[in-house]
Parts: C-alpha cells; sequence; structure tokens
C-alpha cells in the first residue's frame, strides 16, 4: 500500500479540456444523456454497458471496419466471447492512414545512428515488402515470422505481412536458434524475415548461422528475407530463395489491405516458457485495434504531434504496443540497444533529443538512474516529457518519490499492470487520475477488474485475486495448436469458471487505486496469512547495500516452509549480521512480523525473463526438488548460470548435513 494519503501527482484542470479523454467523455454524454463528472464514473459505465463503449470507442477513432453488426457482443460468456461478429477490419489498414511527408517512425541504433521515416516512405516500404511476399504465395492464414531486433524492418514486416491477412510472429536475436526455433517453429512459417546479427551493451553478435539453423528447422518454408544489420556480407547458403531488404524496398509500392473478420488472428506472441513450452497467444485484428485505439488514445492521450518511445525488444508484447502508437498518429520511436549504454542515462538522453512526451521504462531502470544518481533534471531536456509509463513488475513508492524529485514534479508516473496475455493493460493511469506512490491509479476503461477472496468474492482493501469479470476485446482468440481450447480455459479459468484469473495478488483500495503485491502462484505463506513478495522488494531494494533481492517460499516434503531472502550485495559492501539485522528491522517496521525471512542469504545474480521478470516460480520448483530443465528453458532466462546457482539449496542426498536450513545445502 501507499506510504503516502495524499497524490504525488495531481491533473492540471486546465489541460484536461485538450484531452482525447475529455472529448470521448463529452462525446458519451451527448450520445447517453448521462453525466460522468469523474474517472470512476466513466469506468463504471464502461463495465457496466460494454456494448455501448466499445461502439464508442469505433466511433470517436473512426476506426476502419466494414459490416458492424446490430449485437457486437452477442454472447458474452468467456471463454468464447467474440465481439463485433462477421464485421471485417485490417489492423495494418487503421495503422496505416495517415498520410504525407510528417515523421512516422525514428529508428535510433545503439552506436547512435538515426533514421527517421515519413508516413509515405512508411507505406512505400510496406506495399514493397508486400509484393515480394505475395511472389511467395503469401496470403491469409500464412505465418510470416520475423527473426529481428527492434528496428524499422521489424515494424515493416509486420506491416507488410498483417495487411495481407497473413499471420506475424517476431522474437529477437538474443535468443539462439533453438529458442527462436522453440517459439516461431512452431508456427509452420512460409516466410523468415531475418538480420544478420545485432549490437548490445557495445559488443556485435553475429547471427548468420543461426539464421541458417533457424530456417533449416522449419520445413515448409518458402524464402528468407535477409535484413543487413552488422555484417556487410550476406547469409551463408541456405536451401530455400533469399530476397535482399534494400533491393525489395529500393521500389517502393502502394500498400494493399484485406479485411479480415473481426476476430482472425493477427499475430502470435508467445509467453515467457518458464513453465514449460512457450505458449503462442493469438489476438484478433479487431480486438488489438480497438483495444491500442483506447490504451494510447485515451489513457497516454496520444495523437499527432506526439512522440511516443518505450524501451523494448521484439520478444515483449510493448513492441507491439509501440507498433500500435501509428494508429493515433504520433510518431513512434524505436531504439536497438542496450538501455544503459555507453551510460545509465542513455534512455533519458533519447528522450531528450527526440522530444518525447510518452516515454516508458522498466521499474528496474528507474532503480539503475537512481542509483547511478542520474539527474534528468540537470543534464537532460525533458521539456517535452509530459508522462513515463512503467510495466514489467511492481513499481515501489520511491520511484514516484525519485521521478517527483529529479525528473520533475509536472511528470505523471503511470504504473501499469496487464500482459502479454491480452497484449494489453488492465489497470494504469488517464490524464484525469491523481497518482499515489506505489499504487497504479485505476483499472482501465473497458476492464472490468476486480480482486476476488478464496471464496470468490469481490473485496475492497484486502488482498485477492486479480480477475477479469466481463469480456475484454483482446483477450486471446485462441492458443496456437490447442485445437480443443483445453491449454486456454485452463490457463485463465479453472479456477473461477467464465472469470478470467489472471495469476496476481492485487490490493483494490477504497479510493479506487490498485496494488499489485506479485503473482499468486509464487504467494508467500506465513501461518497461514498471504503475502506478496512485492511488499518485500519496497522495503529491501531500496538498500544501498543490496543490489537486488528476490524471496521465495517453499513447501518442503517433511511438512516444513521455508522463506529464505536472496541478496544480491552491492559492490563494496558484505553481508553481515548487522545488515541482516537492519533488513529485519525494517521488513517488521515497514512491512510486518510476517514478512521477515526464515533466511538472509548472499547470491552472485538474481535470474530474469528476458523481459526482466524475477524468476521465483522457477527458483522456488528448484529449491523444492526440481531440476532445471524442467521447471524453465535456458534460452528463456537473461542469465542460466544465475538459476543454476540455486540448485544448491536444493535437497541434499543426506539432510541436514552441513546445512543453515535442515536439508538445504549452503554456499561455501
Amino acid at each position: 500500500m501507499s506510504s503516502s494519503p495524499h497524490p504525488i501527482w495531481q491533473p492540471d484542470p486546465d489541460a484536461l479540456p485538450a484531452t482525447r479523454l475529455h472529448a470521448f467523455t463529452e462525446r458519451v454524454e451527448t450520445s447517453t444523456g448521462q453525466r460522468f463528472p469523474s474517472y470512476p464514473d466513466l469506468w463504471r459505465w464502461s463495465v457496466d454497458h460494454p456494448k455501448d463503449f466499445w461502439s464508442a470507442v469505433v466511433d470517436h477513432f473512426d476506426i476502419l471496419v466494414d459490416g458492424i453488426p446490430a449485437d457486437v457482443l452477442p454472447d458474452p460468456v468467456m471463454p468464447g466471447a467474440r465481439w463485433f461478429p462477421g464485421a471485417r477490419v485490417n489492423y495494418a489498414e487503421n495503422m496505416l492512414r495517415h498520410r504525407g511527408e510528417g515523421t512516422a517512425v525514428v529508428a535510433v541504433d545503439e552506436g547512435g545512428t538515426t533514421t527517421a521515416v515519413s508516413w509515405e516512405q512508411l507505406r512505400g516500404m510496406v506495399g514493397a515488402v508486400q509484393r515480394w511476399l505475395r511472389e511467395q504465395g503469401v496470403g491469409p492464414g500464412d505465418r510470416v515470422v520475423g527473426y529481428l531486433p527492434n528496428s524499422p524492418a521489424a515494424l515493416v514486416g509486420m506491416l507488410a505481412t498483417t495487411g495481407l491477412g497473413a499471420i506475424w510472429s517476431a522474437c529477437g536475436q538474443d535468443y539462439g536458434s533453438d529458442g527462436a526455433t522453440a517459439r516461431l517453429g512452431q508456427l509452420d512459417p512460409v516466410v523468415l524475415i531475418a538480420a544478420d546479427g545485432y549490437r548490445w551493451n557495445g559488443r556485435t553478435h553475429d547471427r548468420r548461422d543461426q539464421t541458417t539453423a533457424l530456417a533449416a528447422s522449419m520445413p515448409r518454408l518458402r524464402a528468407v528475407l535477409h535484413v543487413p544489420r552488422v555484417h556487410s556480407g550476406g547469409l551463408p547458403d541456405q536451401t530455400v530463395p533469399v530476397g535482399l531488404w534494400d533491393e525489395v524496398i529500393s521500389t517502393p509500392a502502394e500498400p494493399v489491405f484485406e479485411r479480415v473478420e473481426f476476430n482472425e488472428p493477427l499475430w502470435v506472441l508467445f509467453s515467457s516458457g518458464t513453465t514449460g513450452v512457450p505458449k503462442g497467444i493469438m489476438h484478433s485484428h479487431g480486438g488489438v485495434t480497438l483495444d491500442h485505439a483506447r490504451l494510447l488514445g485515451l489513457h497516454n492521450d496520444l495523437g499527432p504531434g506526439d512522440r511516443f518511445f518505450w524501451f523494448t525488444t521484439t520478444n515483449w508484447m510493448m513492441w507491439n504496443l509501440v507498433a500500435s502508437g501509428l494508429l493515433t498518429g504520433a510518431t513512434v520511436v524505436l531504439y536497438d540497444g542496450a538501455p544503459g549504454h555507453p551510460a545509465p542515462s542513455r534512455l533519458w538522453e533519447i528522450a531528450a533529443e527526440h522530444r518525447v512526451t510518452v516515454l516508458g521504462v522498466s521499474p528496474g531502470y528507474l532503480a539503475a538512474s537512481e542509483t547511478a544518481g542520474v539527474r534528468t533534471d540537470v543534464d537532460v531536456d525533458l521539456s517535452a516529457l509530459r508522462s513515463i509509463g512503467s510495466t514489467g513488475a511492481p513499481l515501489p513508492a520511491h520511484a514516484y518519490r525519485w521521478v517527483h524529485d529529479n525528473v520533475g514534479p509536472h511528470i505523471q508516473l503511470t504504473s501499469t499492470t496487464g500482459g502479454t496475455d491480452v497484449v494489453s493493460g488492465f489497470a494504469g493511469s488517464a490524464p484525469t487520475t491523481p497518482v499515489w506512490p506505489g499504487e497504479i491509479s485505476a483499472p482501465l476503461l473497458g476492464v472490468d477488474l476486480q480482486a476476488w477472496n478464496q471464496l470468490g468474492e469481490n473485496v475492497v482493501d484486502e488482498v485477492g485475486e486479480l480477475v477479469i469479470a466481463s469480456p475484454m476485446p483482446s483477450m486471446p482468440v485462441a492458443f496456437w495448436n490447442d485445437p480443443d481450447g483445453r491449454r486456454y480455459r485452463n490457463a485463465y479459468f479453472d479456477t473461477y469458471p467464465g472469470v478470467w484469473r489472471h495469476g496476481d495478488w492485487i490490493t483494490i483500495t477504497g479510493r479506487g487505486s490498485v496494488v499489485v503485491s506479485g503473482r499468486s502462484d509464487a504467494t508467500l505463506n506465513r501461518q497461514g496469512v498471504r503475502l506478496g513478495s512485492a511488499d518485500i522488494y519496497a522495503v529491501v531494494d531500496p538498500f544501498p547495500e543490496i543490489g537486488e533481492s528476490l524471496v521465495i517460499g517453499a513447501e518442503l516434503d517433511d511438512g516444513r516452509y521455508w522463506m529464505p531472502l536472496f541478496v544480491v550485495v552491492a559492490e563494496g559492501y558484505v553481508l553481515d549480521d548487522a545488515l541482516r539485522g537492519r533488513i529485519v528491522e525494517a521488513l517488521r517496521t515497514n512491512a510486518s512480523p510476517r514478512h521477515v525471512p526464515d533466511e538472509i542469504i548472499a547470491v552472485p545474480a538474481i535470474p530474469h525473463t528476458r523481459t526482466g521478470k524475477k524468476l521465483e516460480i522457477p527458483v522456488k520448483r528448484i529449491i523444492q526438488g526440481a531440476a532445471m530443465s524442467e521447471v524453465v528453458g535456458a534460452d528463456t532466462v537473461d542469465d542460466p548460470a544465475a538459476l543454476q546457482h540455486f540448485e544448491r539449496f536444493a535437497p541434499s542426498p543426506k539432510p541436514g548435513e552441513g546445512c543453515s536450513s535442515p536439508g538445504f545445502a549452503t554456499l561455501p
């Protein structure tokens, strides 16, 4: 919960009439004859009248769609609810509706090279790639995949593919060929668009041989489109024809758009793969177009003249959301490189140089900036910036204060929660919502977000399961290779039939804000009381002596419950009894006595997914005795050695021998 009863940021009443949310609200008030004086009033109407709300989004953003039915949601039962059945729409057509010589895309690479692409240039590139794809026989329903860094080629490839009604999927080149095959190979693609390598943290990574191996794993592949990125030479010999990107786009063409049924697949995104084979999650043309118009246009207030930059890679759903910034007419900024190279201030510098208005970063980047002593209010000009988004993990209260003091009190720091599952958000902020430190401002419009207790009751000011009680347009239409829908149902609907259970613990406060406590499948349980790991991180991670921490609760075979806290000690410090004592006291005072771990143990590193989420569940399962290969694929982990390190805490062959916890090995 927030440590402050007062907002750290409040909307400027004089600025609200110019926001797109204000215009939308006025439109809805006129059409319904109702008044919505506050955001909670508008939200309540949006979830009580979902058909009217999402129809209003179509009208307000003038979504290009044919054949809107009289009943836009005839059967709201989940799973299987189909929005706007029979209507025909194309995602790429809506993204490329803007014309002219204004800048659509700004692409920055790690070396500092900047490329600007106009709306007309972007359309011409998309049309040229479509022409080549059609020559390979690509049509509706075919799969085209990208093995690409965050670059214009990835954006153009996705728009060209989806414009034809084909299905797109991509992953970054930090995955080797095995990791990429585990994802993209599932789709049996007909075309692979691949770069020859990428640069990261000052190093060049050659991916030509990995591309060859990836292509060889795809039996139905018809062609490879080679994107030169870091090498002057071509790809090694392939078993299929190879097109050259620069030749393909050298002759621009007008793009074509195949309008498909509203619920037809648009792309396949993959889960992190930390609990088995990565799940292929299919989203629809219509659902994504509507959801992203609502999220980016109303909540982020994006429109022509804005510049939208969110640090991401093609592995993460945020890349897809950034691409959808085109729908609003905003310029999207792509960065291909490490966020901290050559200095921790790199993302701030890009935001300043390109006059970014909406910036997205991770909680980890904000923490790294704070630790490094970055002073953006002194070092860079962020006068164009009005909001900073943060997602991927709960944002601690001290990060809000750091942004307020070091970036600017006028900046709205908007923590969000959502996921790849819906390629969108569940809760976040709007131009009209206050911001409290450590809290997410409110559920998003159209999202029937609730916290349910173990009895399935909606609770306020209590920790509960994050559930979505009514359908959202961007919920998956299906999982790949799940013909009877069993995996899909088991993923979200096995706990509460007909209600989406996301797997997070949240608290919805009496004022309507949301606090995320962590994954419910990684819940800590002390004497029957459920605890969130985020509450512990919020206390421990701000310690200057601690670089990062990870806590798990492991049920052991002998009936015991072990809750260790693992910490990475910052350079120049040691984990001694005095530091342990101060951590314990801070947890006891600022969280509760139940939050005090059984042990505090130093480790070399904390393992994460490639999108930066701490691997609490795999660590827990390894400590319980599972083999690392059973709980996570090595290609899904940012540092496999960091995860492997926890195997020494698994049950030893001779319980109790040389152990600080009976049955567990200790660090030397």
